[in-house]
């Protein structure tokens, strides 16, 4: 019997690598060395304010209301602004930033559970293709497989700006079963964002898994997991089931 699932394709950040972790240890050093930042700052409050900037901005990058460098900057200039820095403009912008991607690259780490999960794949799953689908610029995205150590295990890439569209259009979603060569109902699309990973790829007909590491609740019909130990078994178990049809 042919298994369901002939390819596993990831989210990146959040999934795969601890961006959040990175992001606000970038941030931390990054501040550190800016002038006139108060020195009563709370960087716990600054860390979230960093993140919810962030979202927002990929968020209007996703839907094409700005470019990649432009949510940098929407960014940090707005970050920027609530802190009492002032008014800043594109270049003060891109220089900073350019100091917190470097701080940022060197604090790229898989999560603890990515590599024992590959390895169990590749053992005992060997027939299952294993990629990438993310949102992103195309050079950034590639240079963390290449950091991390996953471009060889994960070798079908498929990044929002080289496509042209971008999570949680179905767009993006199509142009991979394509490049795969196979049905939407054989690929199965792990992410750990509920309506941007795990939906979407539901309702572009693949298996949508969320990975939901502090154990939220989902809707039905995405699969949940906690962990990526988990997915091995998770494969095994969609049997012969049609996508859209998992319970959590």
């Amino acid at each position: 019997m042919e298994p369901t699932v002939r390819a596993l394709l990831f989210d990146l950040d959040g999934t795969l690598i601890d961006h959040d972790a990175a992001a606000s240890l970038a941030l931390a050093e990054t501040l550190a060395t800016t002038p006139d930042v108060p020195s009563d700052l709370n960087r716990e409050h600054a860390a979230r304010r960093w993140t919810e900037l962030e979202r927002h901005a990929m968020d209007r990058y996703a839907a094409g209301e700005l470019t990649f460098p432009g949510q940098r900057r929407l960014r940090i200039v707005s970050l920027a602004a609530e802190l009492g820095l002032g008014a800043w403009d594109d270049t003060r912008a891109d220089v900073w930033f350019a100091t917190y991607l470097r701080h940022y690259e060197a604090a790229w780490r898989l999560f603890p559970d990515v590599r024992p999960m590959l390895d169990t794949l590749i053992e005992r799953q060997p027939h299952v293709r294993l990629g990438v689908l993310t949102n992103g610029d195309s050079e950034q995205q590639r240079h963390k497989l290449r950091a991390v150590g996953l471009a060889a295990d994960l070798p079908h890439v498929i990044i929002s700006s080289e496509v042209g569209a971008a999570k949680p259009s179905p767009v993006i979603f199509e142009r991979a079963a394509d490049l795969l060569g196979l049905p939407p109902g054989r690929i199965a699309y792990v992410g750990d964002r509920l309506r941007t990973d795990a939906l979407a790829a539901t309702k572009a007909g693949m298996h949508g898994i969320w990975l939901t590491r502090h154990g939220e609740p989902a809707p039905p019909p995405v699969s949940v997991i906690q962990t990526l130990h988990d997915v091995p078994a998770l494969l095994t178990s969609l049997g012969e089931r049609e996508p859209g049809t998992e319970t959590a």
